[in-house]
């Protein structure tokens, strides 16, 4: 008993007697079996968060505004990775929910229906990221993908570009985003001229060879093409690939990217993009659980964050 009260209750222990059993904890290597401690407490302290990748820095600074306000409360998290495929998202679920989360934080609404279904019937407070959805599994804060394509849609157009191509990756939410991007120039009587699409994760030397692989089509004219790309890391690439070539940006070729990662603002010439705030997302994922699980009001279950389209020198 004086044990667990140094363990759960240090305040409640003279100080002599909580040194000397912290010093035996030491000496025998001893650590709380938390397992069994869920079993008898019906909490297991564990919130599970599963992103696509973390060499993104938009989706580590949601995991880590997620794991600091969760620490803030004593949550430990487990971290998986999908890489963007909703069966292998399937498989980690299945793994974490046998460990009996107290919640589970996901990037995105695009999962498999024996996900979902399996997610609804084990009554898992669930929080969906980065996305948007009229029927979300439980709780949701994010933006609408089909919103950012229209409205830069109708941002370039306003600035006056008539040339437009389009590099991305297979991320489904990107590639929504260029498709409500398509339709909403289609709307306004103009097209795409072309189409880069690569799989994988998005890196530099796609943009560089979506840019090779643009202009062997479509030589540089008198109007200056405006490249819209799903990722800041490809359009980093499609502006090195344009100085290798002795383009001017924005002059010749214009460049417009998706996240405002660190490094967008300094770029030559800076990177222009869309901003979406992923600390306050995650952060906003976080406080949702966190009511729930203190059966507290967790107020609206749908949260709209919105998102920025910023523009700096790589854009008329």
């Amino acid at each position: 008993m004086t044990v667990s009260r140094v363990l759960n209750q240090p305040e409640a222990v003279r100080e002599q007697t909580r040194e000397k059993v912290l010093k035996a904890i030491e000496l025998t290597g001893y650590v709380p079996n938390r397992v069994a401690g869920a079993l008898a407490s019906n909490r297991s302290r564990l919130v599970a968060v599963i992103v696509p990748m973390l060499t993104n820095p938009i989706f580590s600074d949601t995991f880590q505004a997620i794991t600091e306000r969760l620490a803030s409360a004593n949550y430990q998290v487990l971290l998986g990775m999908s890489g963007y495929e909703a069966a292998r998202e399937q498989e980690l679920l299945e793994v974490i929910l046998s460990r009996r989360p107290d919640g589970i934080i996901l990037t995105g609404t695009l999962h498999t229906e024996a996900s979902r279904q399996r997610l609804r019937a084990n009554g898992v407070a669930v929080v969906e990221t980065w996305d948007l959805t009229d029927d979300p599994i439980d709780m949701l804060v994010g933006f609408s993908h089909e919103q950012v394509g229209e409205q830069l849609a109708s941002h370039l157009l306003g600035r006056g570009y008539q040339r437009f191509a389009v590099v991305q990756v297979g991320d489904p939410r990107g590639s929504r985003r260029s498709e409500a991007f398509s339709q909403a120039l289609a709307d306004a009587n103009m097209t795409v001229a072309y189409t880069e699409r690569f799989s994988g994760l998005p890196s530099l030397a796609q943009g560089r060879e979506g840019l090779g692989r643009i202009l062997a089509h479509m030589p540089i004219g008198e109007q200056p093409l405006m490249v819209v790309c799903t990722s800041d890391t490809i359009a980093h690439g499609v502006l090195t690939e344009a100085a290798a070539r002795g383009l001017k940006v924005p002059e010749q070729l214009a460049v417009i990217g998706f996240g405002d990662m660190g490094f967008a603002a300094h770029t030559w010439p800076a990177l222009s993009t869309v901003r979406i705030d992923g600390q306050s997302m995650g952060t906003a994922a976080a406080n949702l659980l966190l009511a729930r699980l203190n059966g507290g009001d967790c107020g609206p279950a749908c949260r709209d964050i919105g998102f920025q389209i910023i523009t700096r020198g790589s854009s008329l």
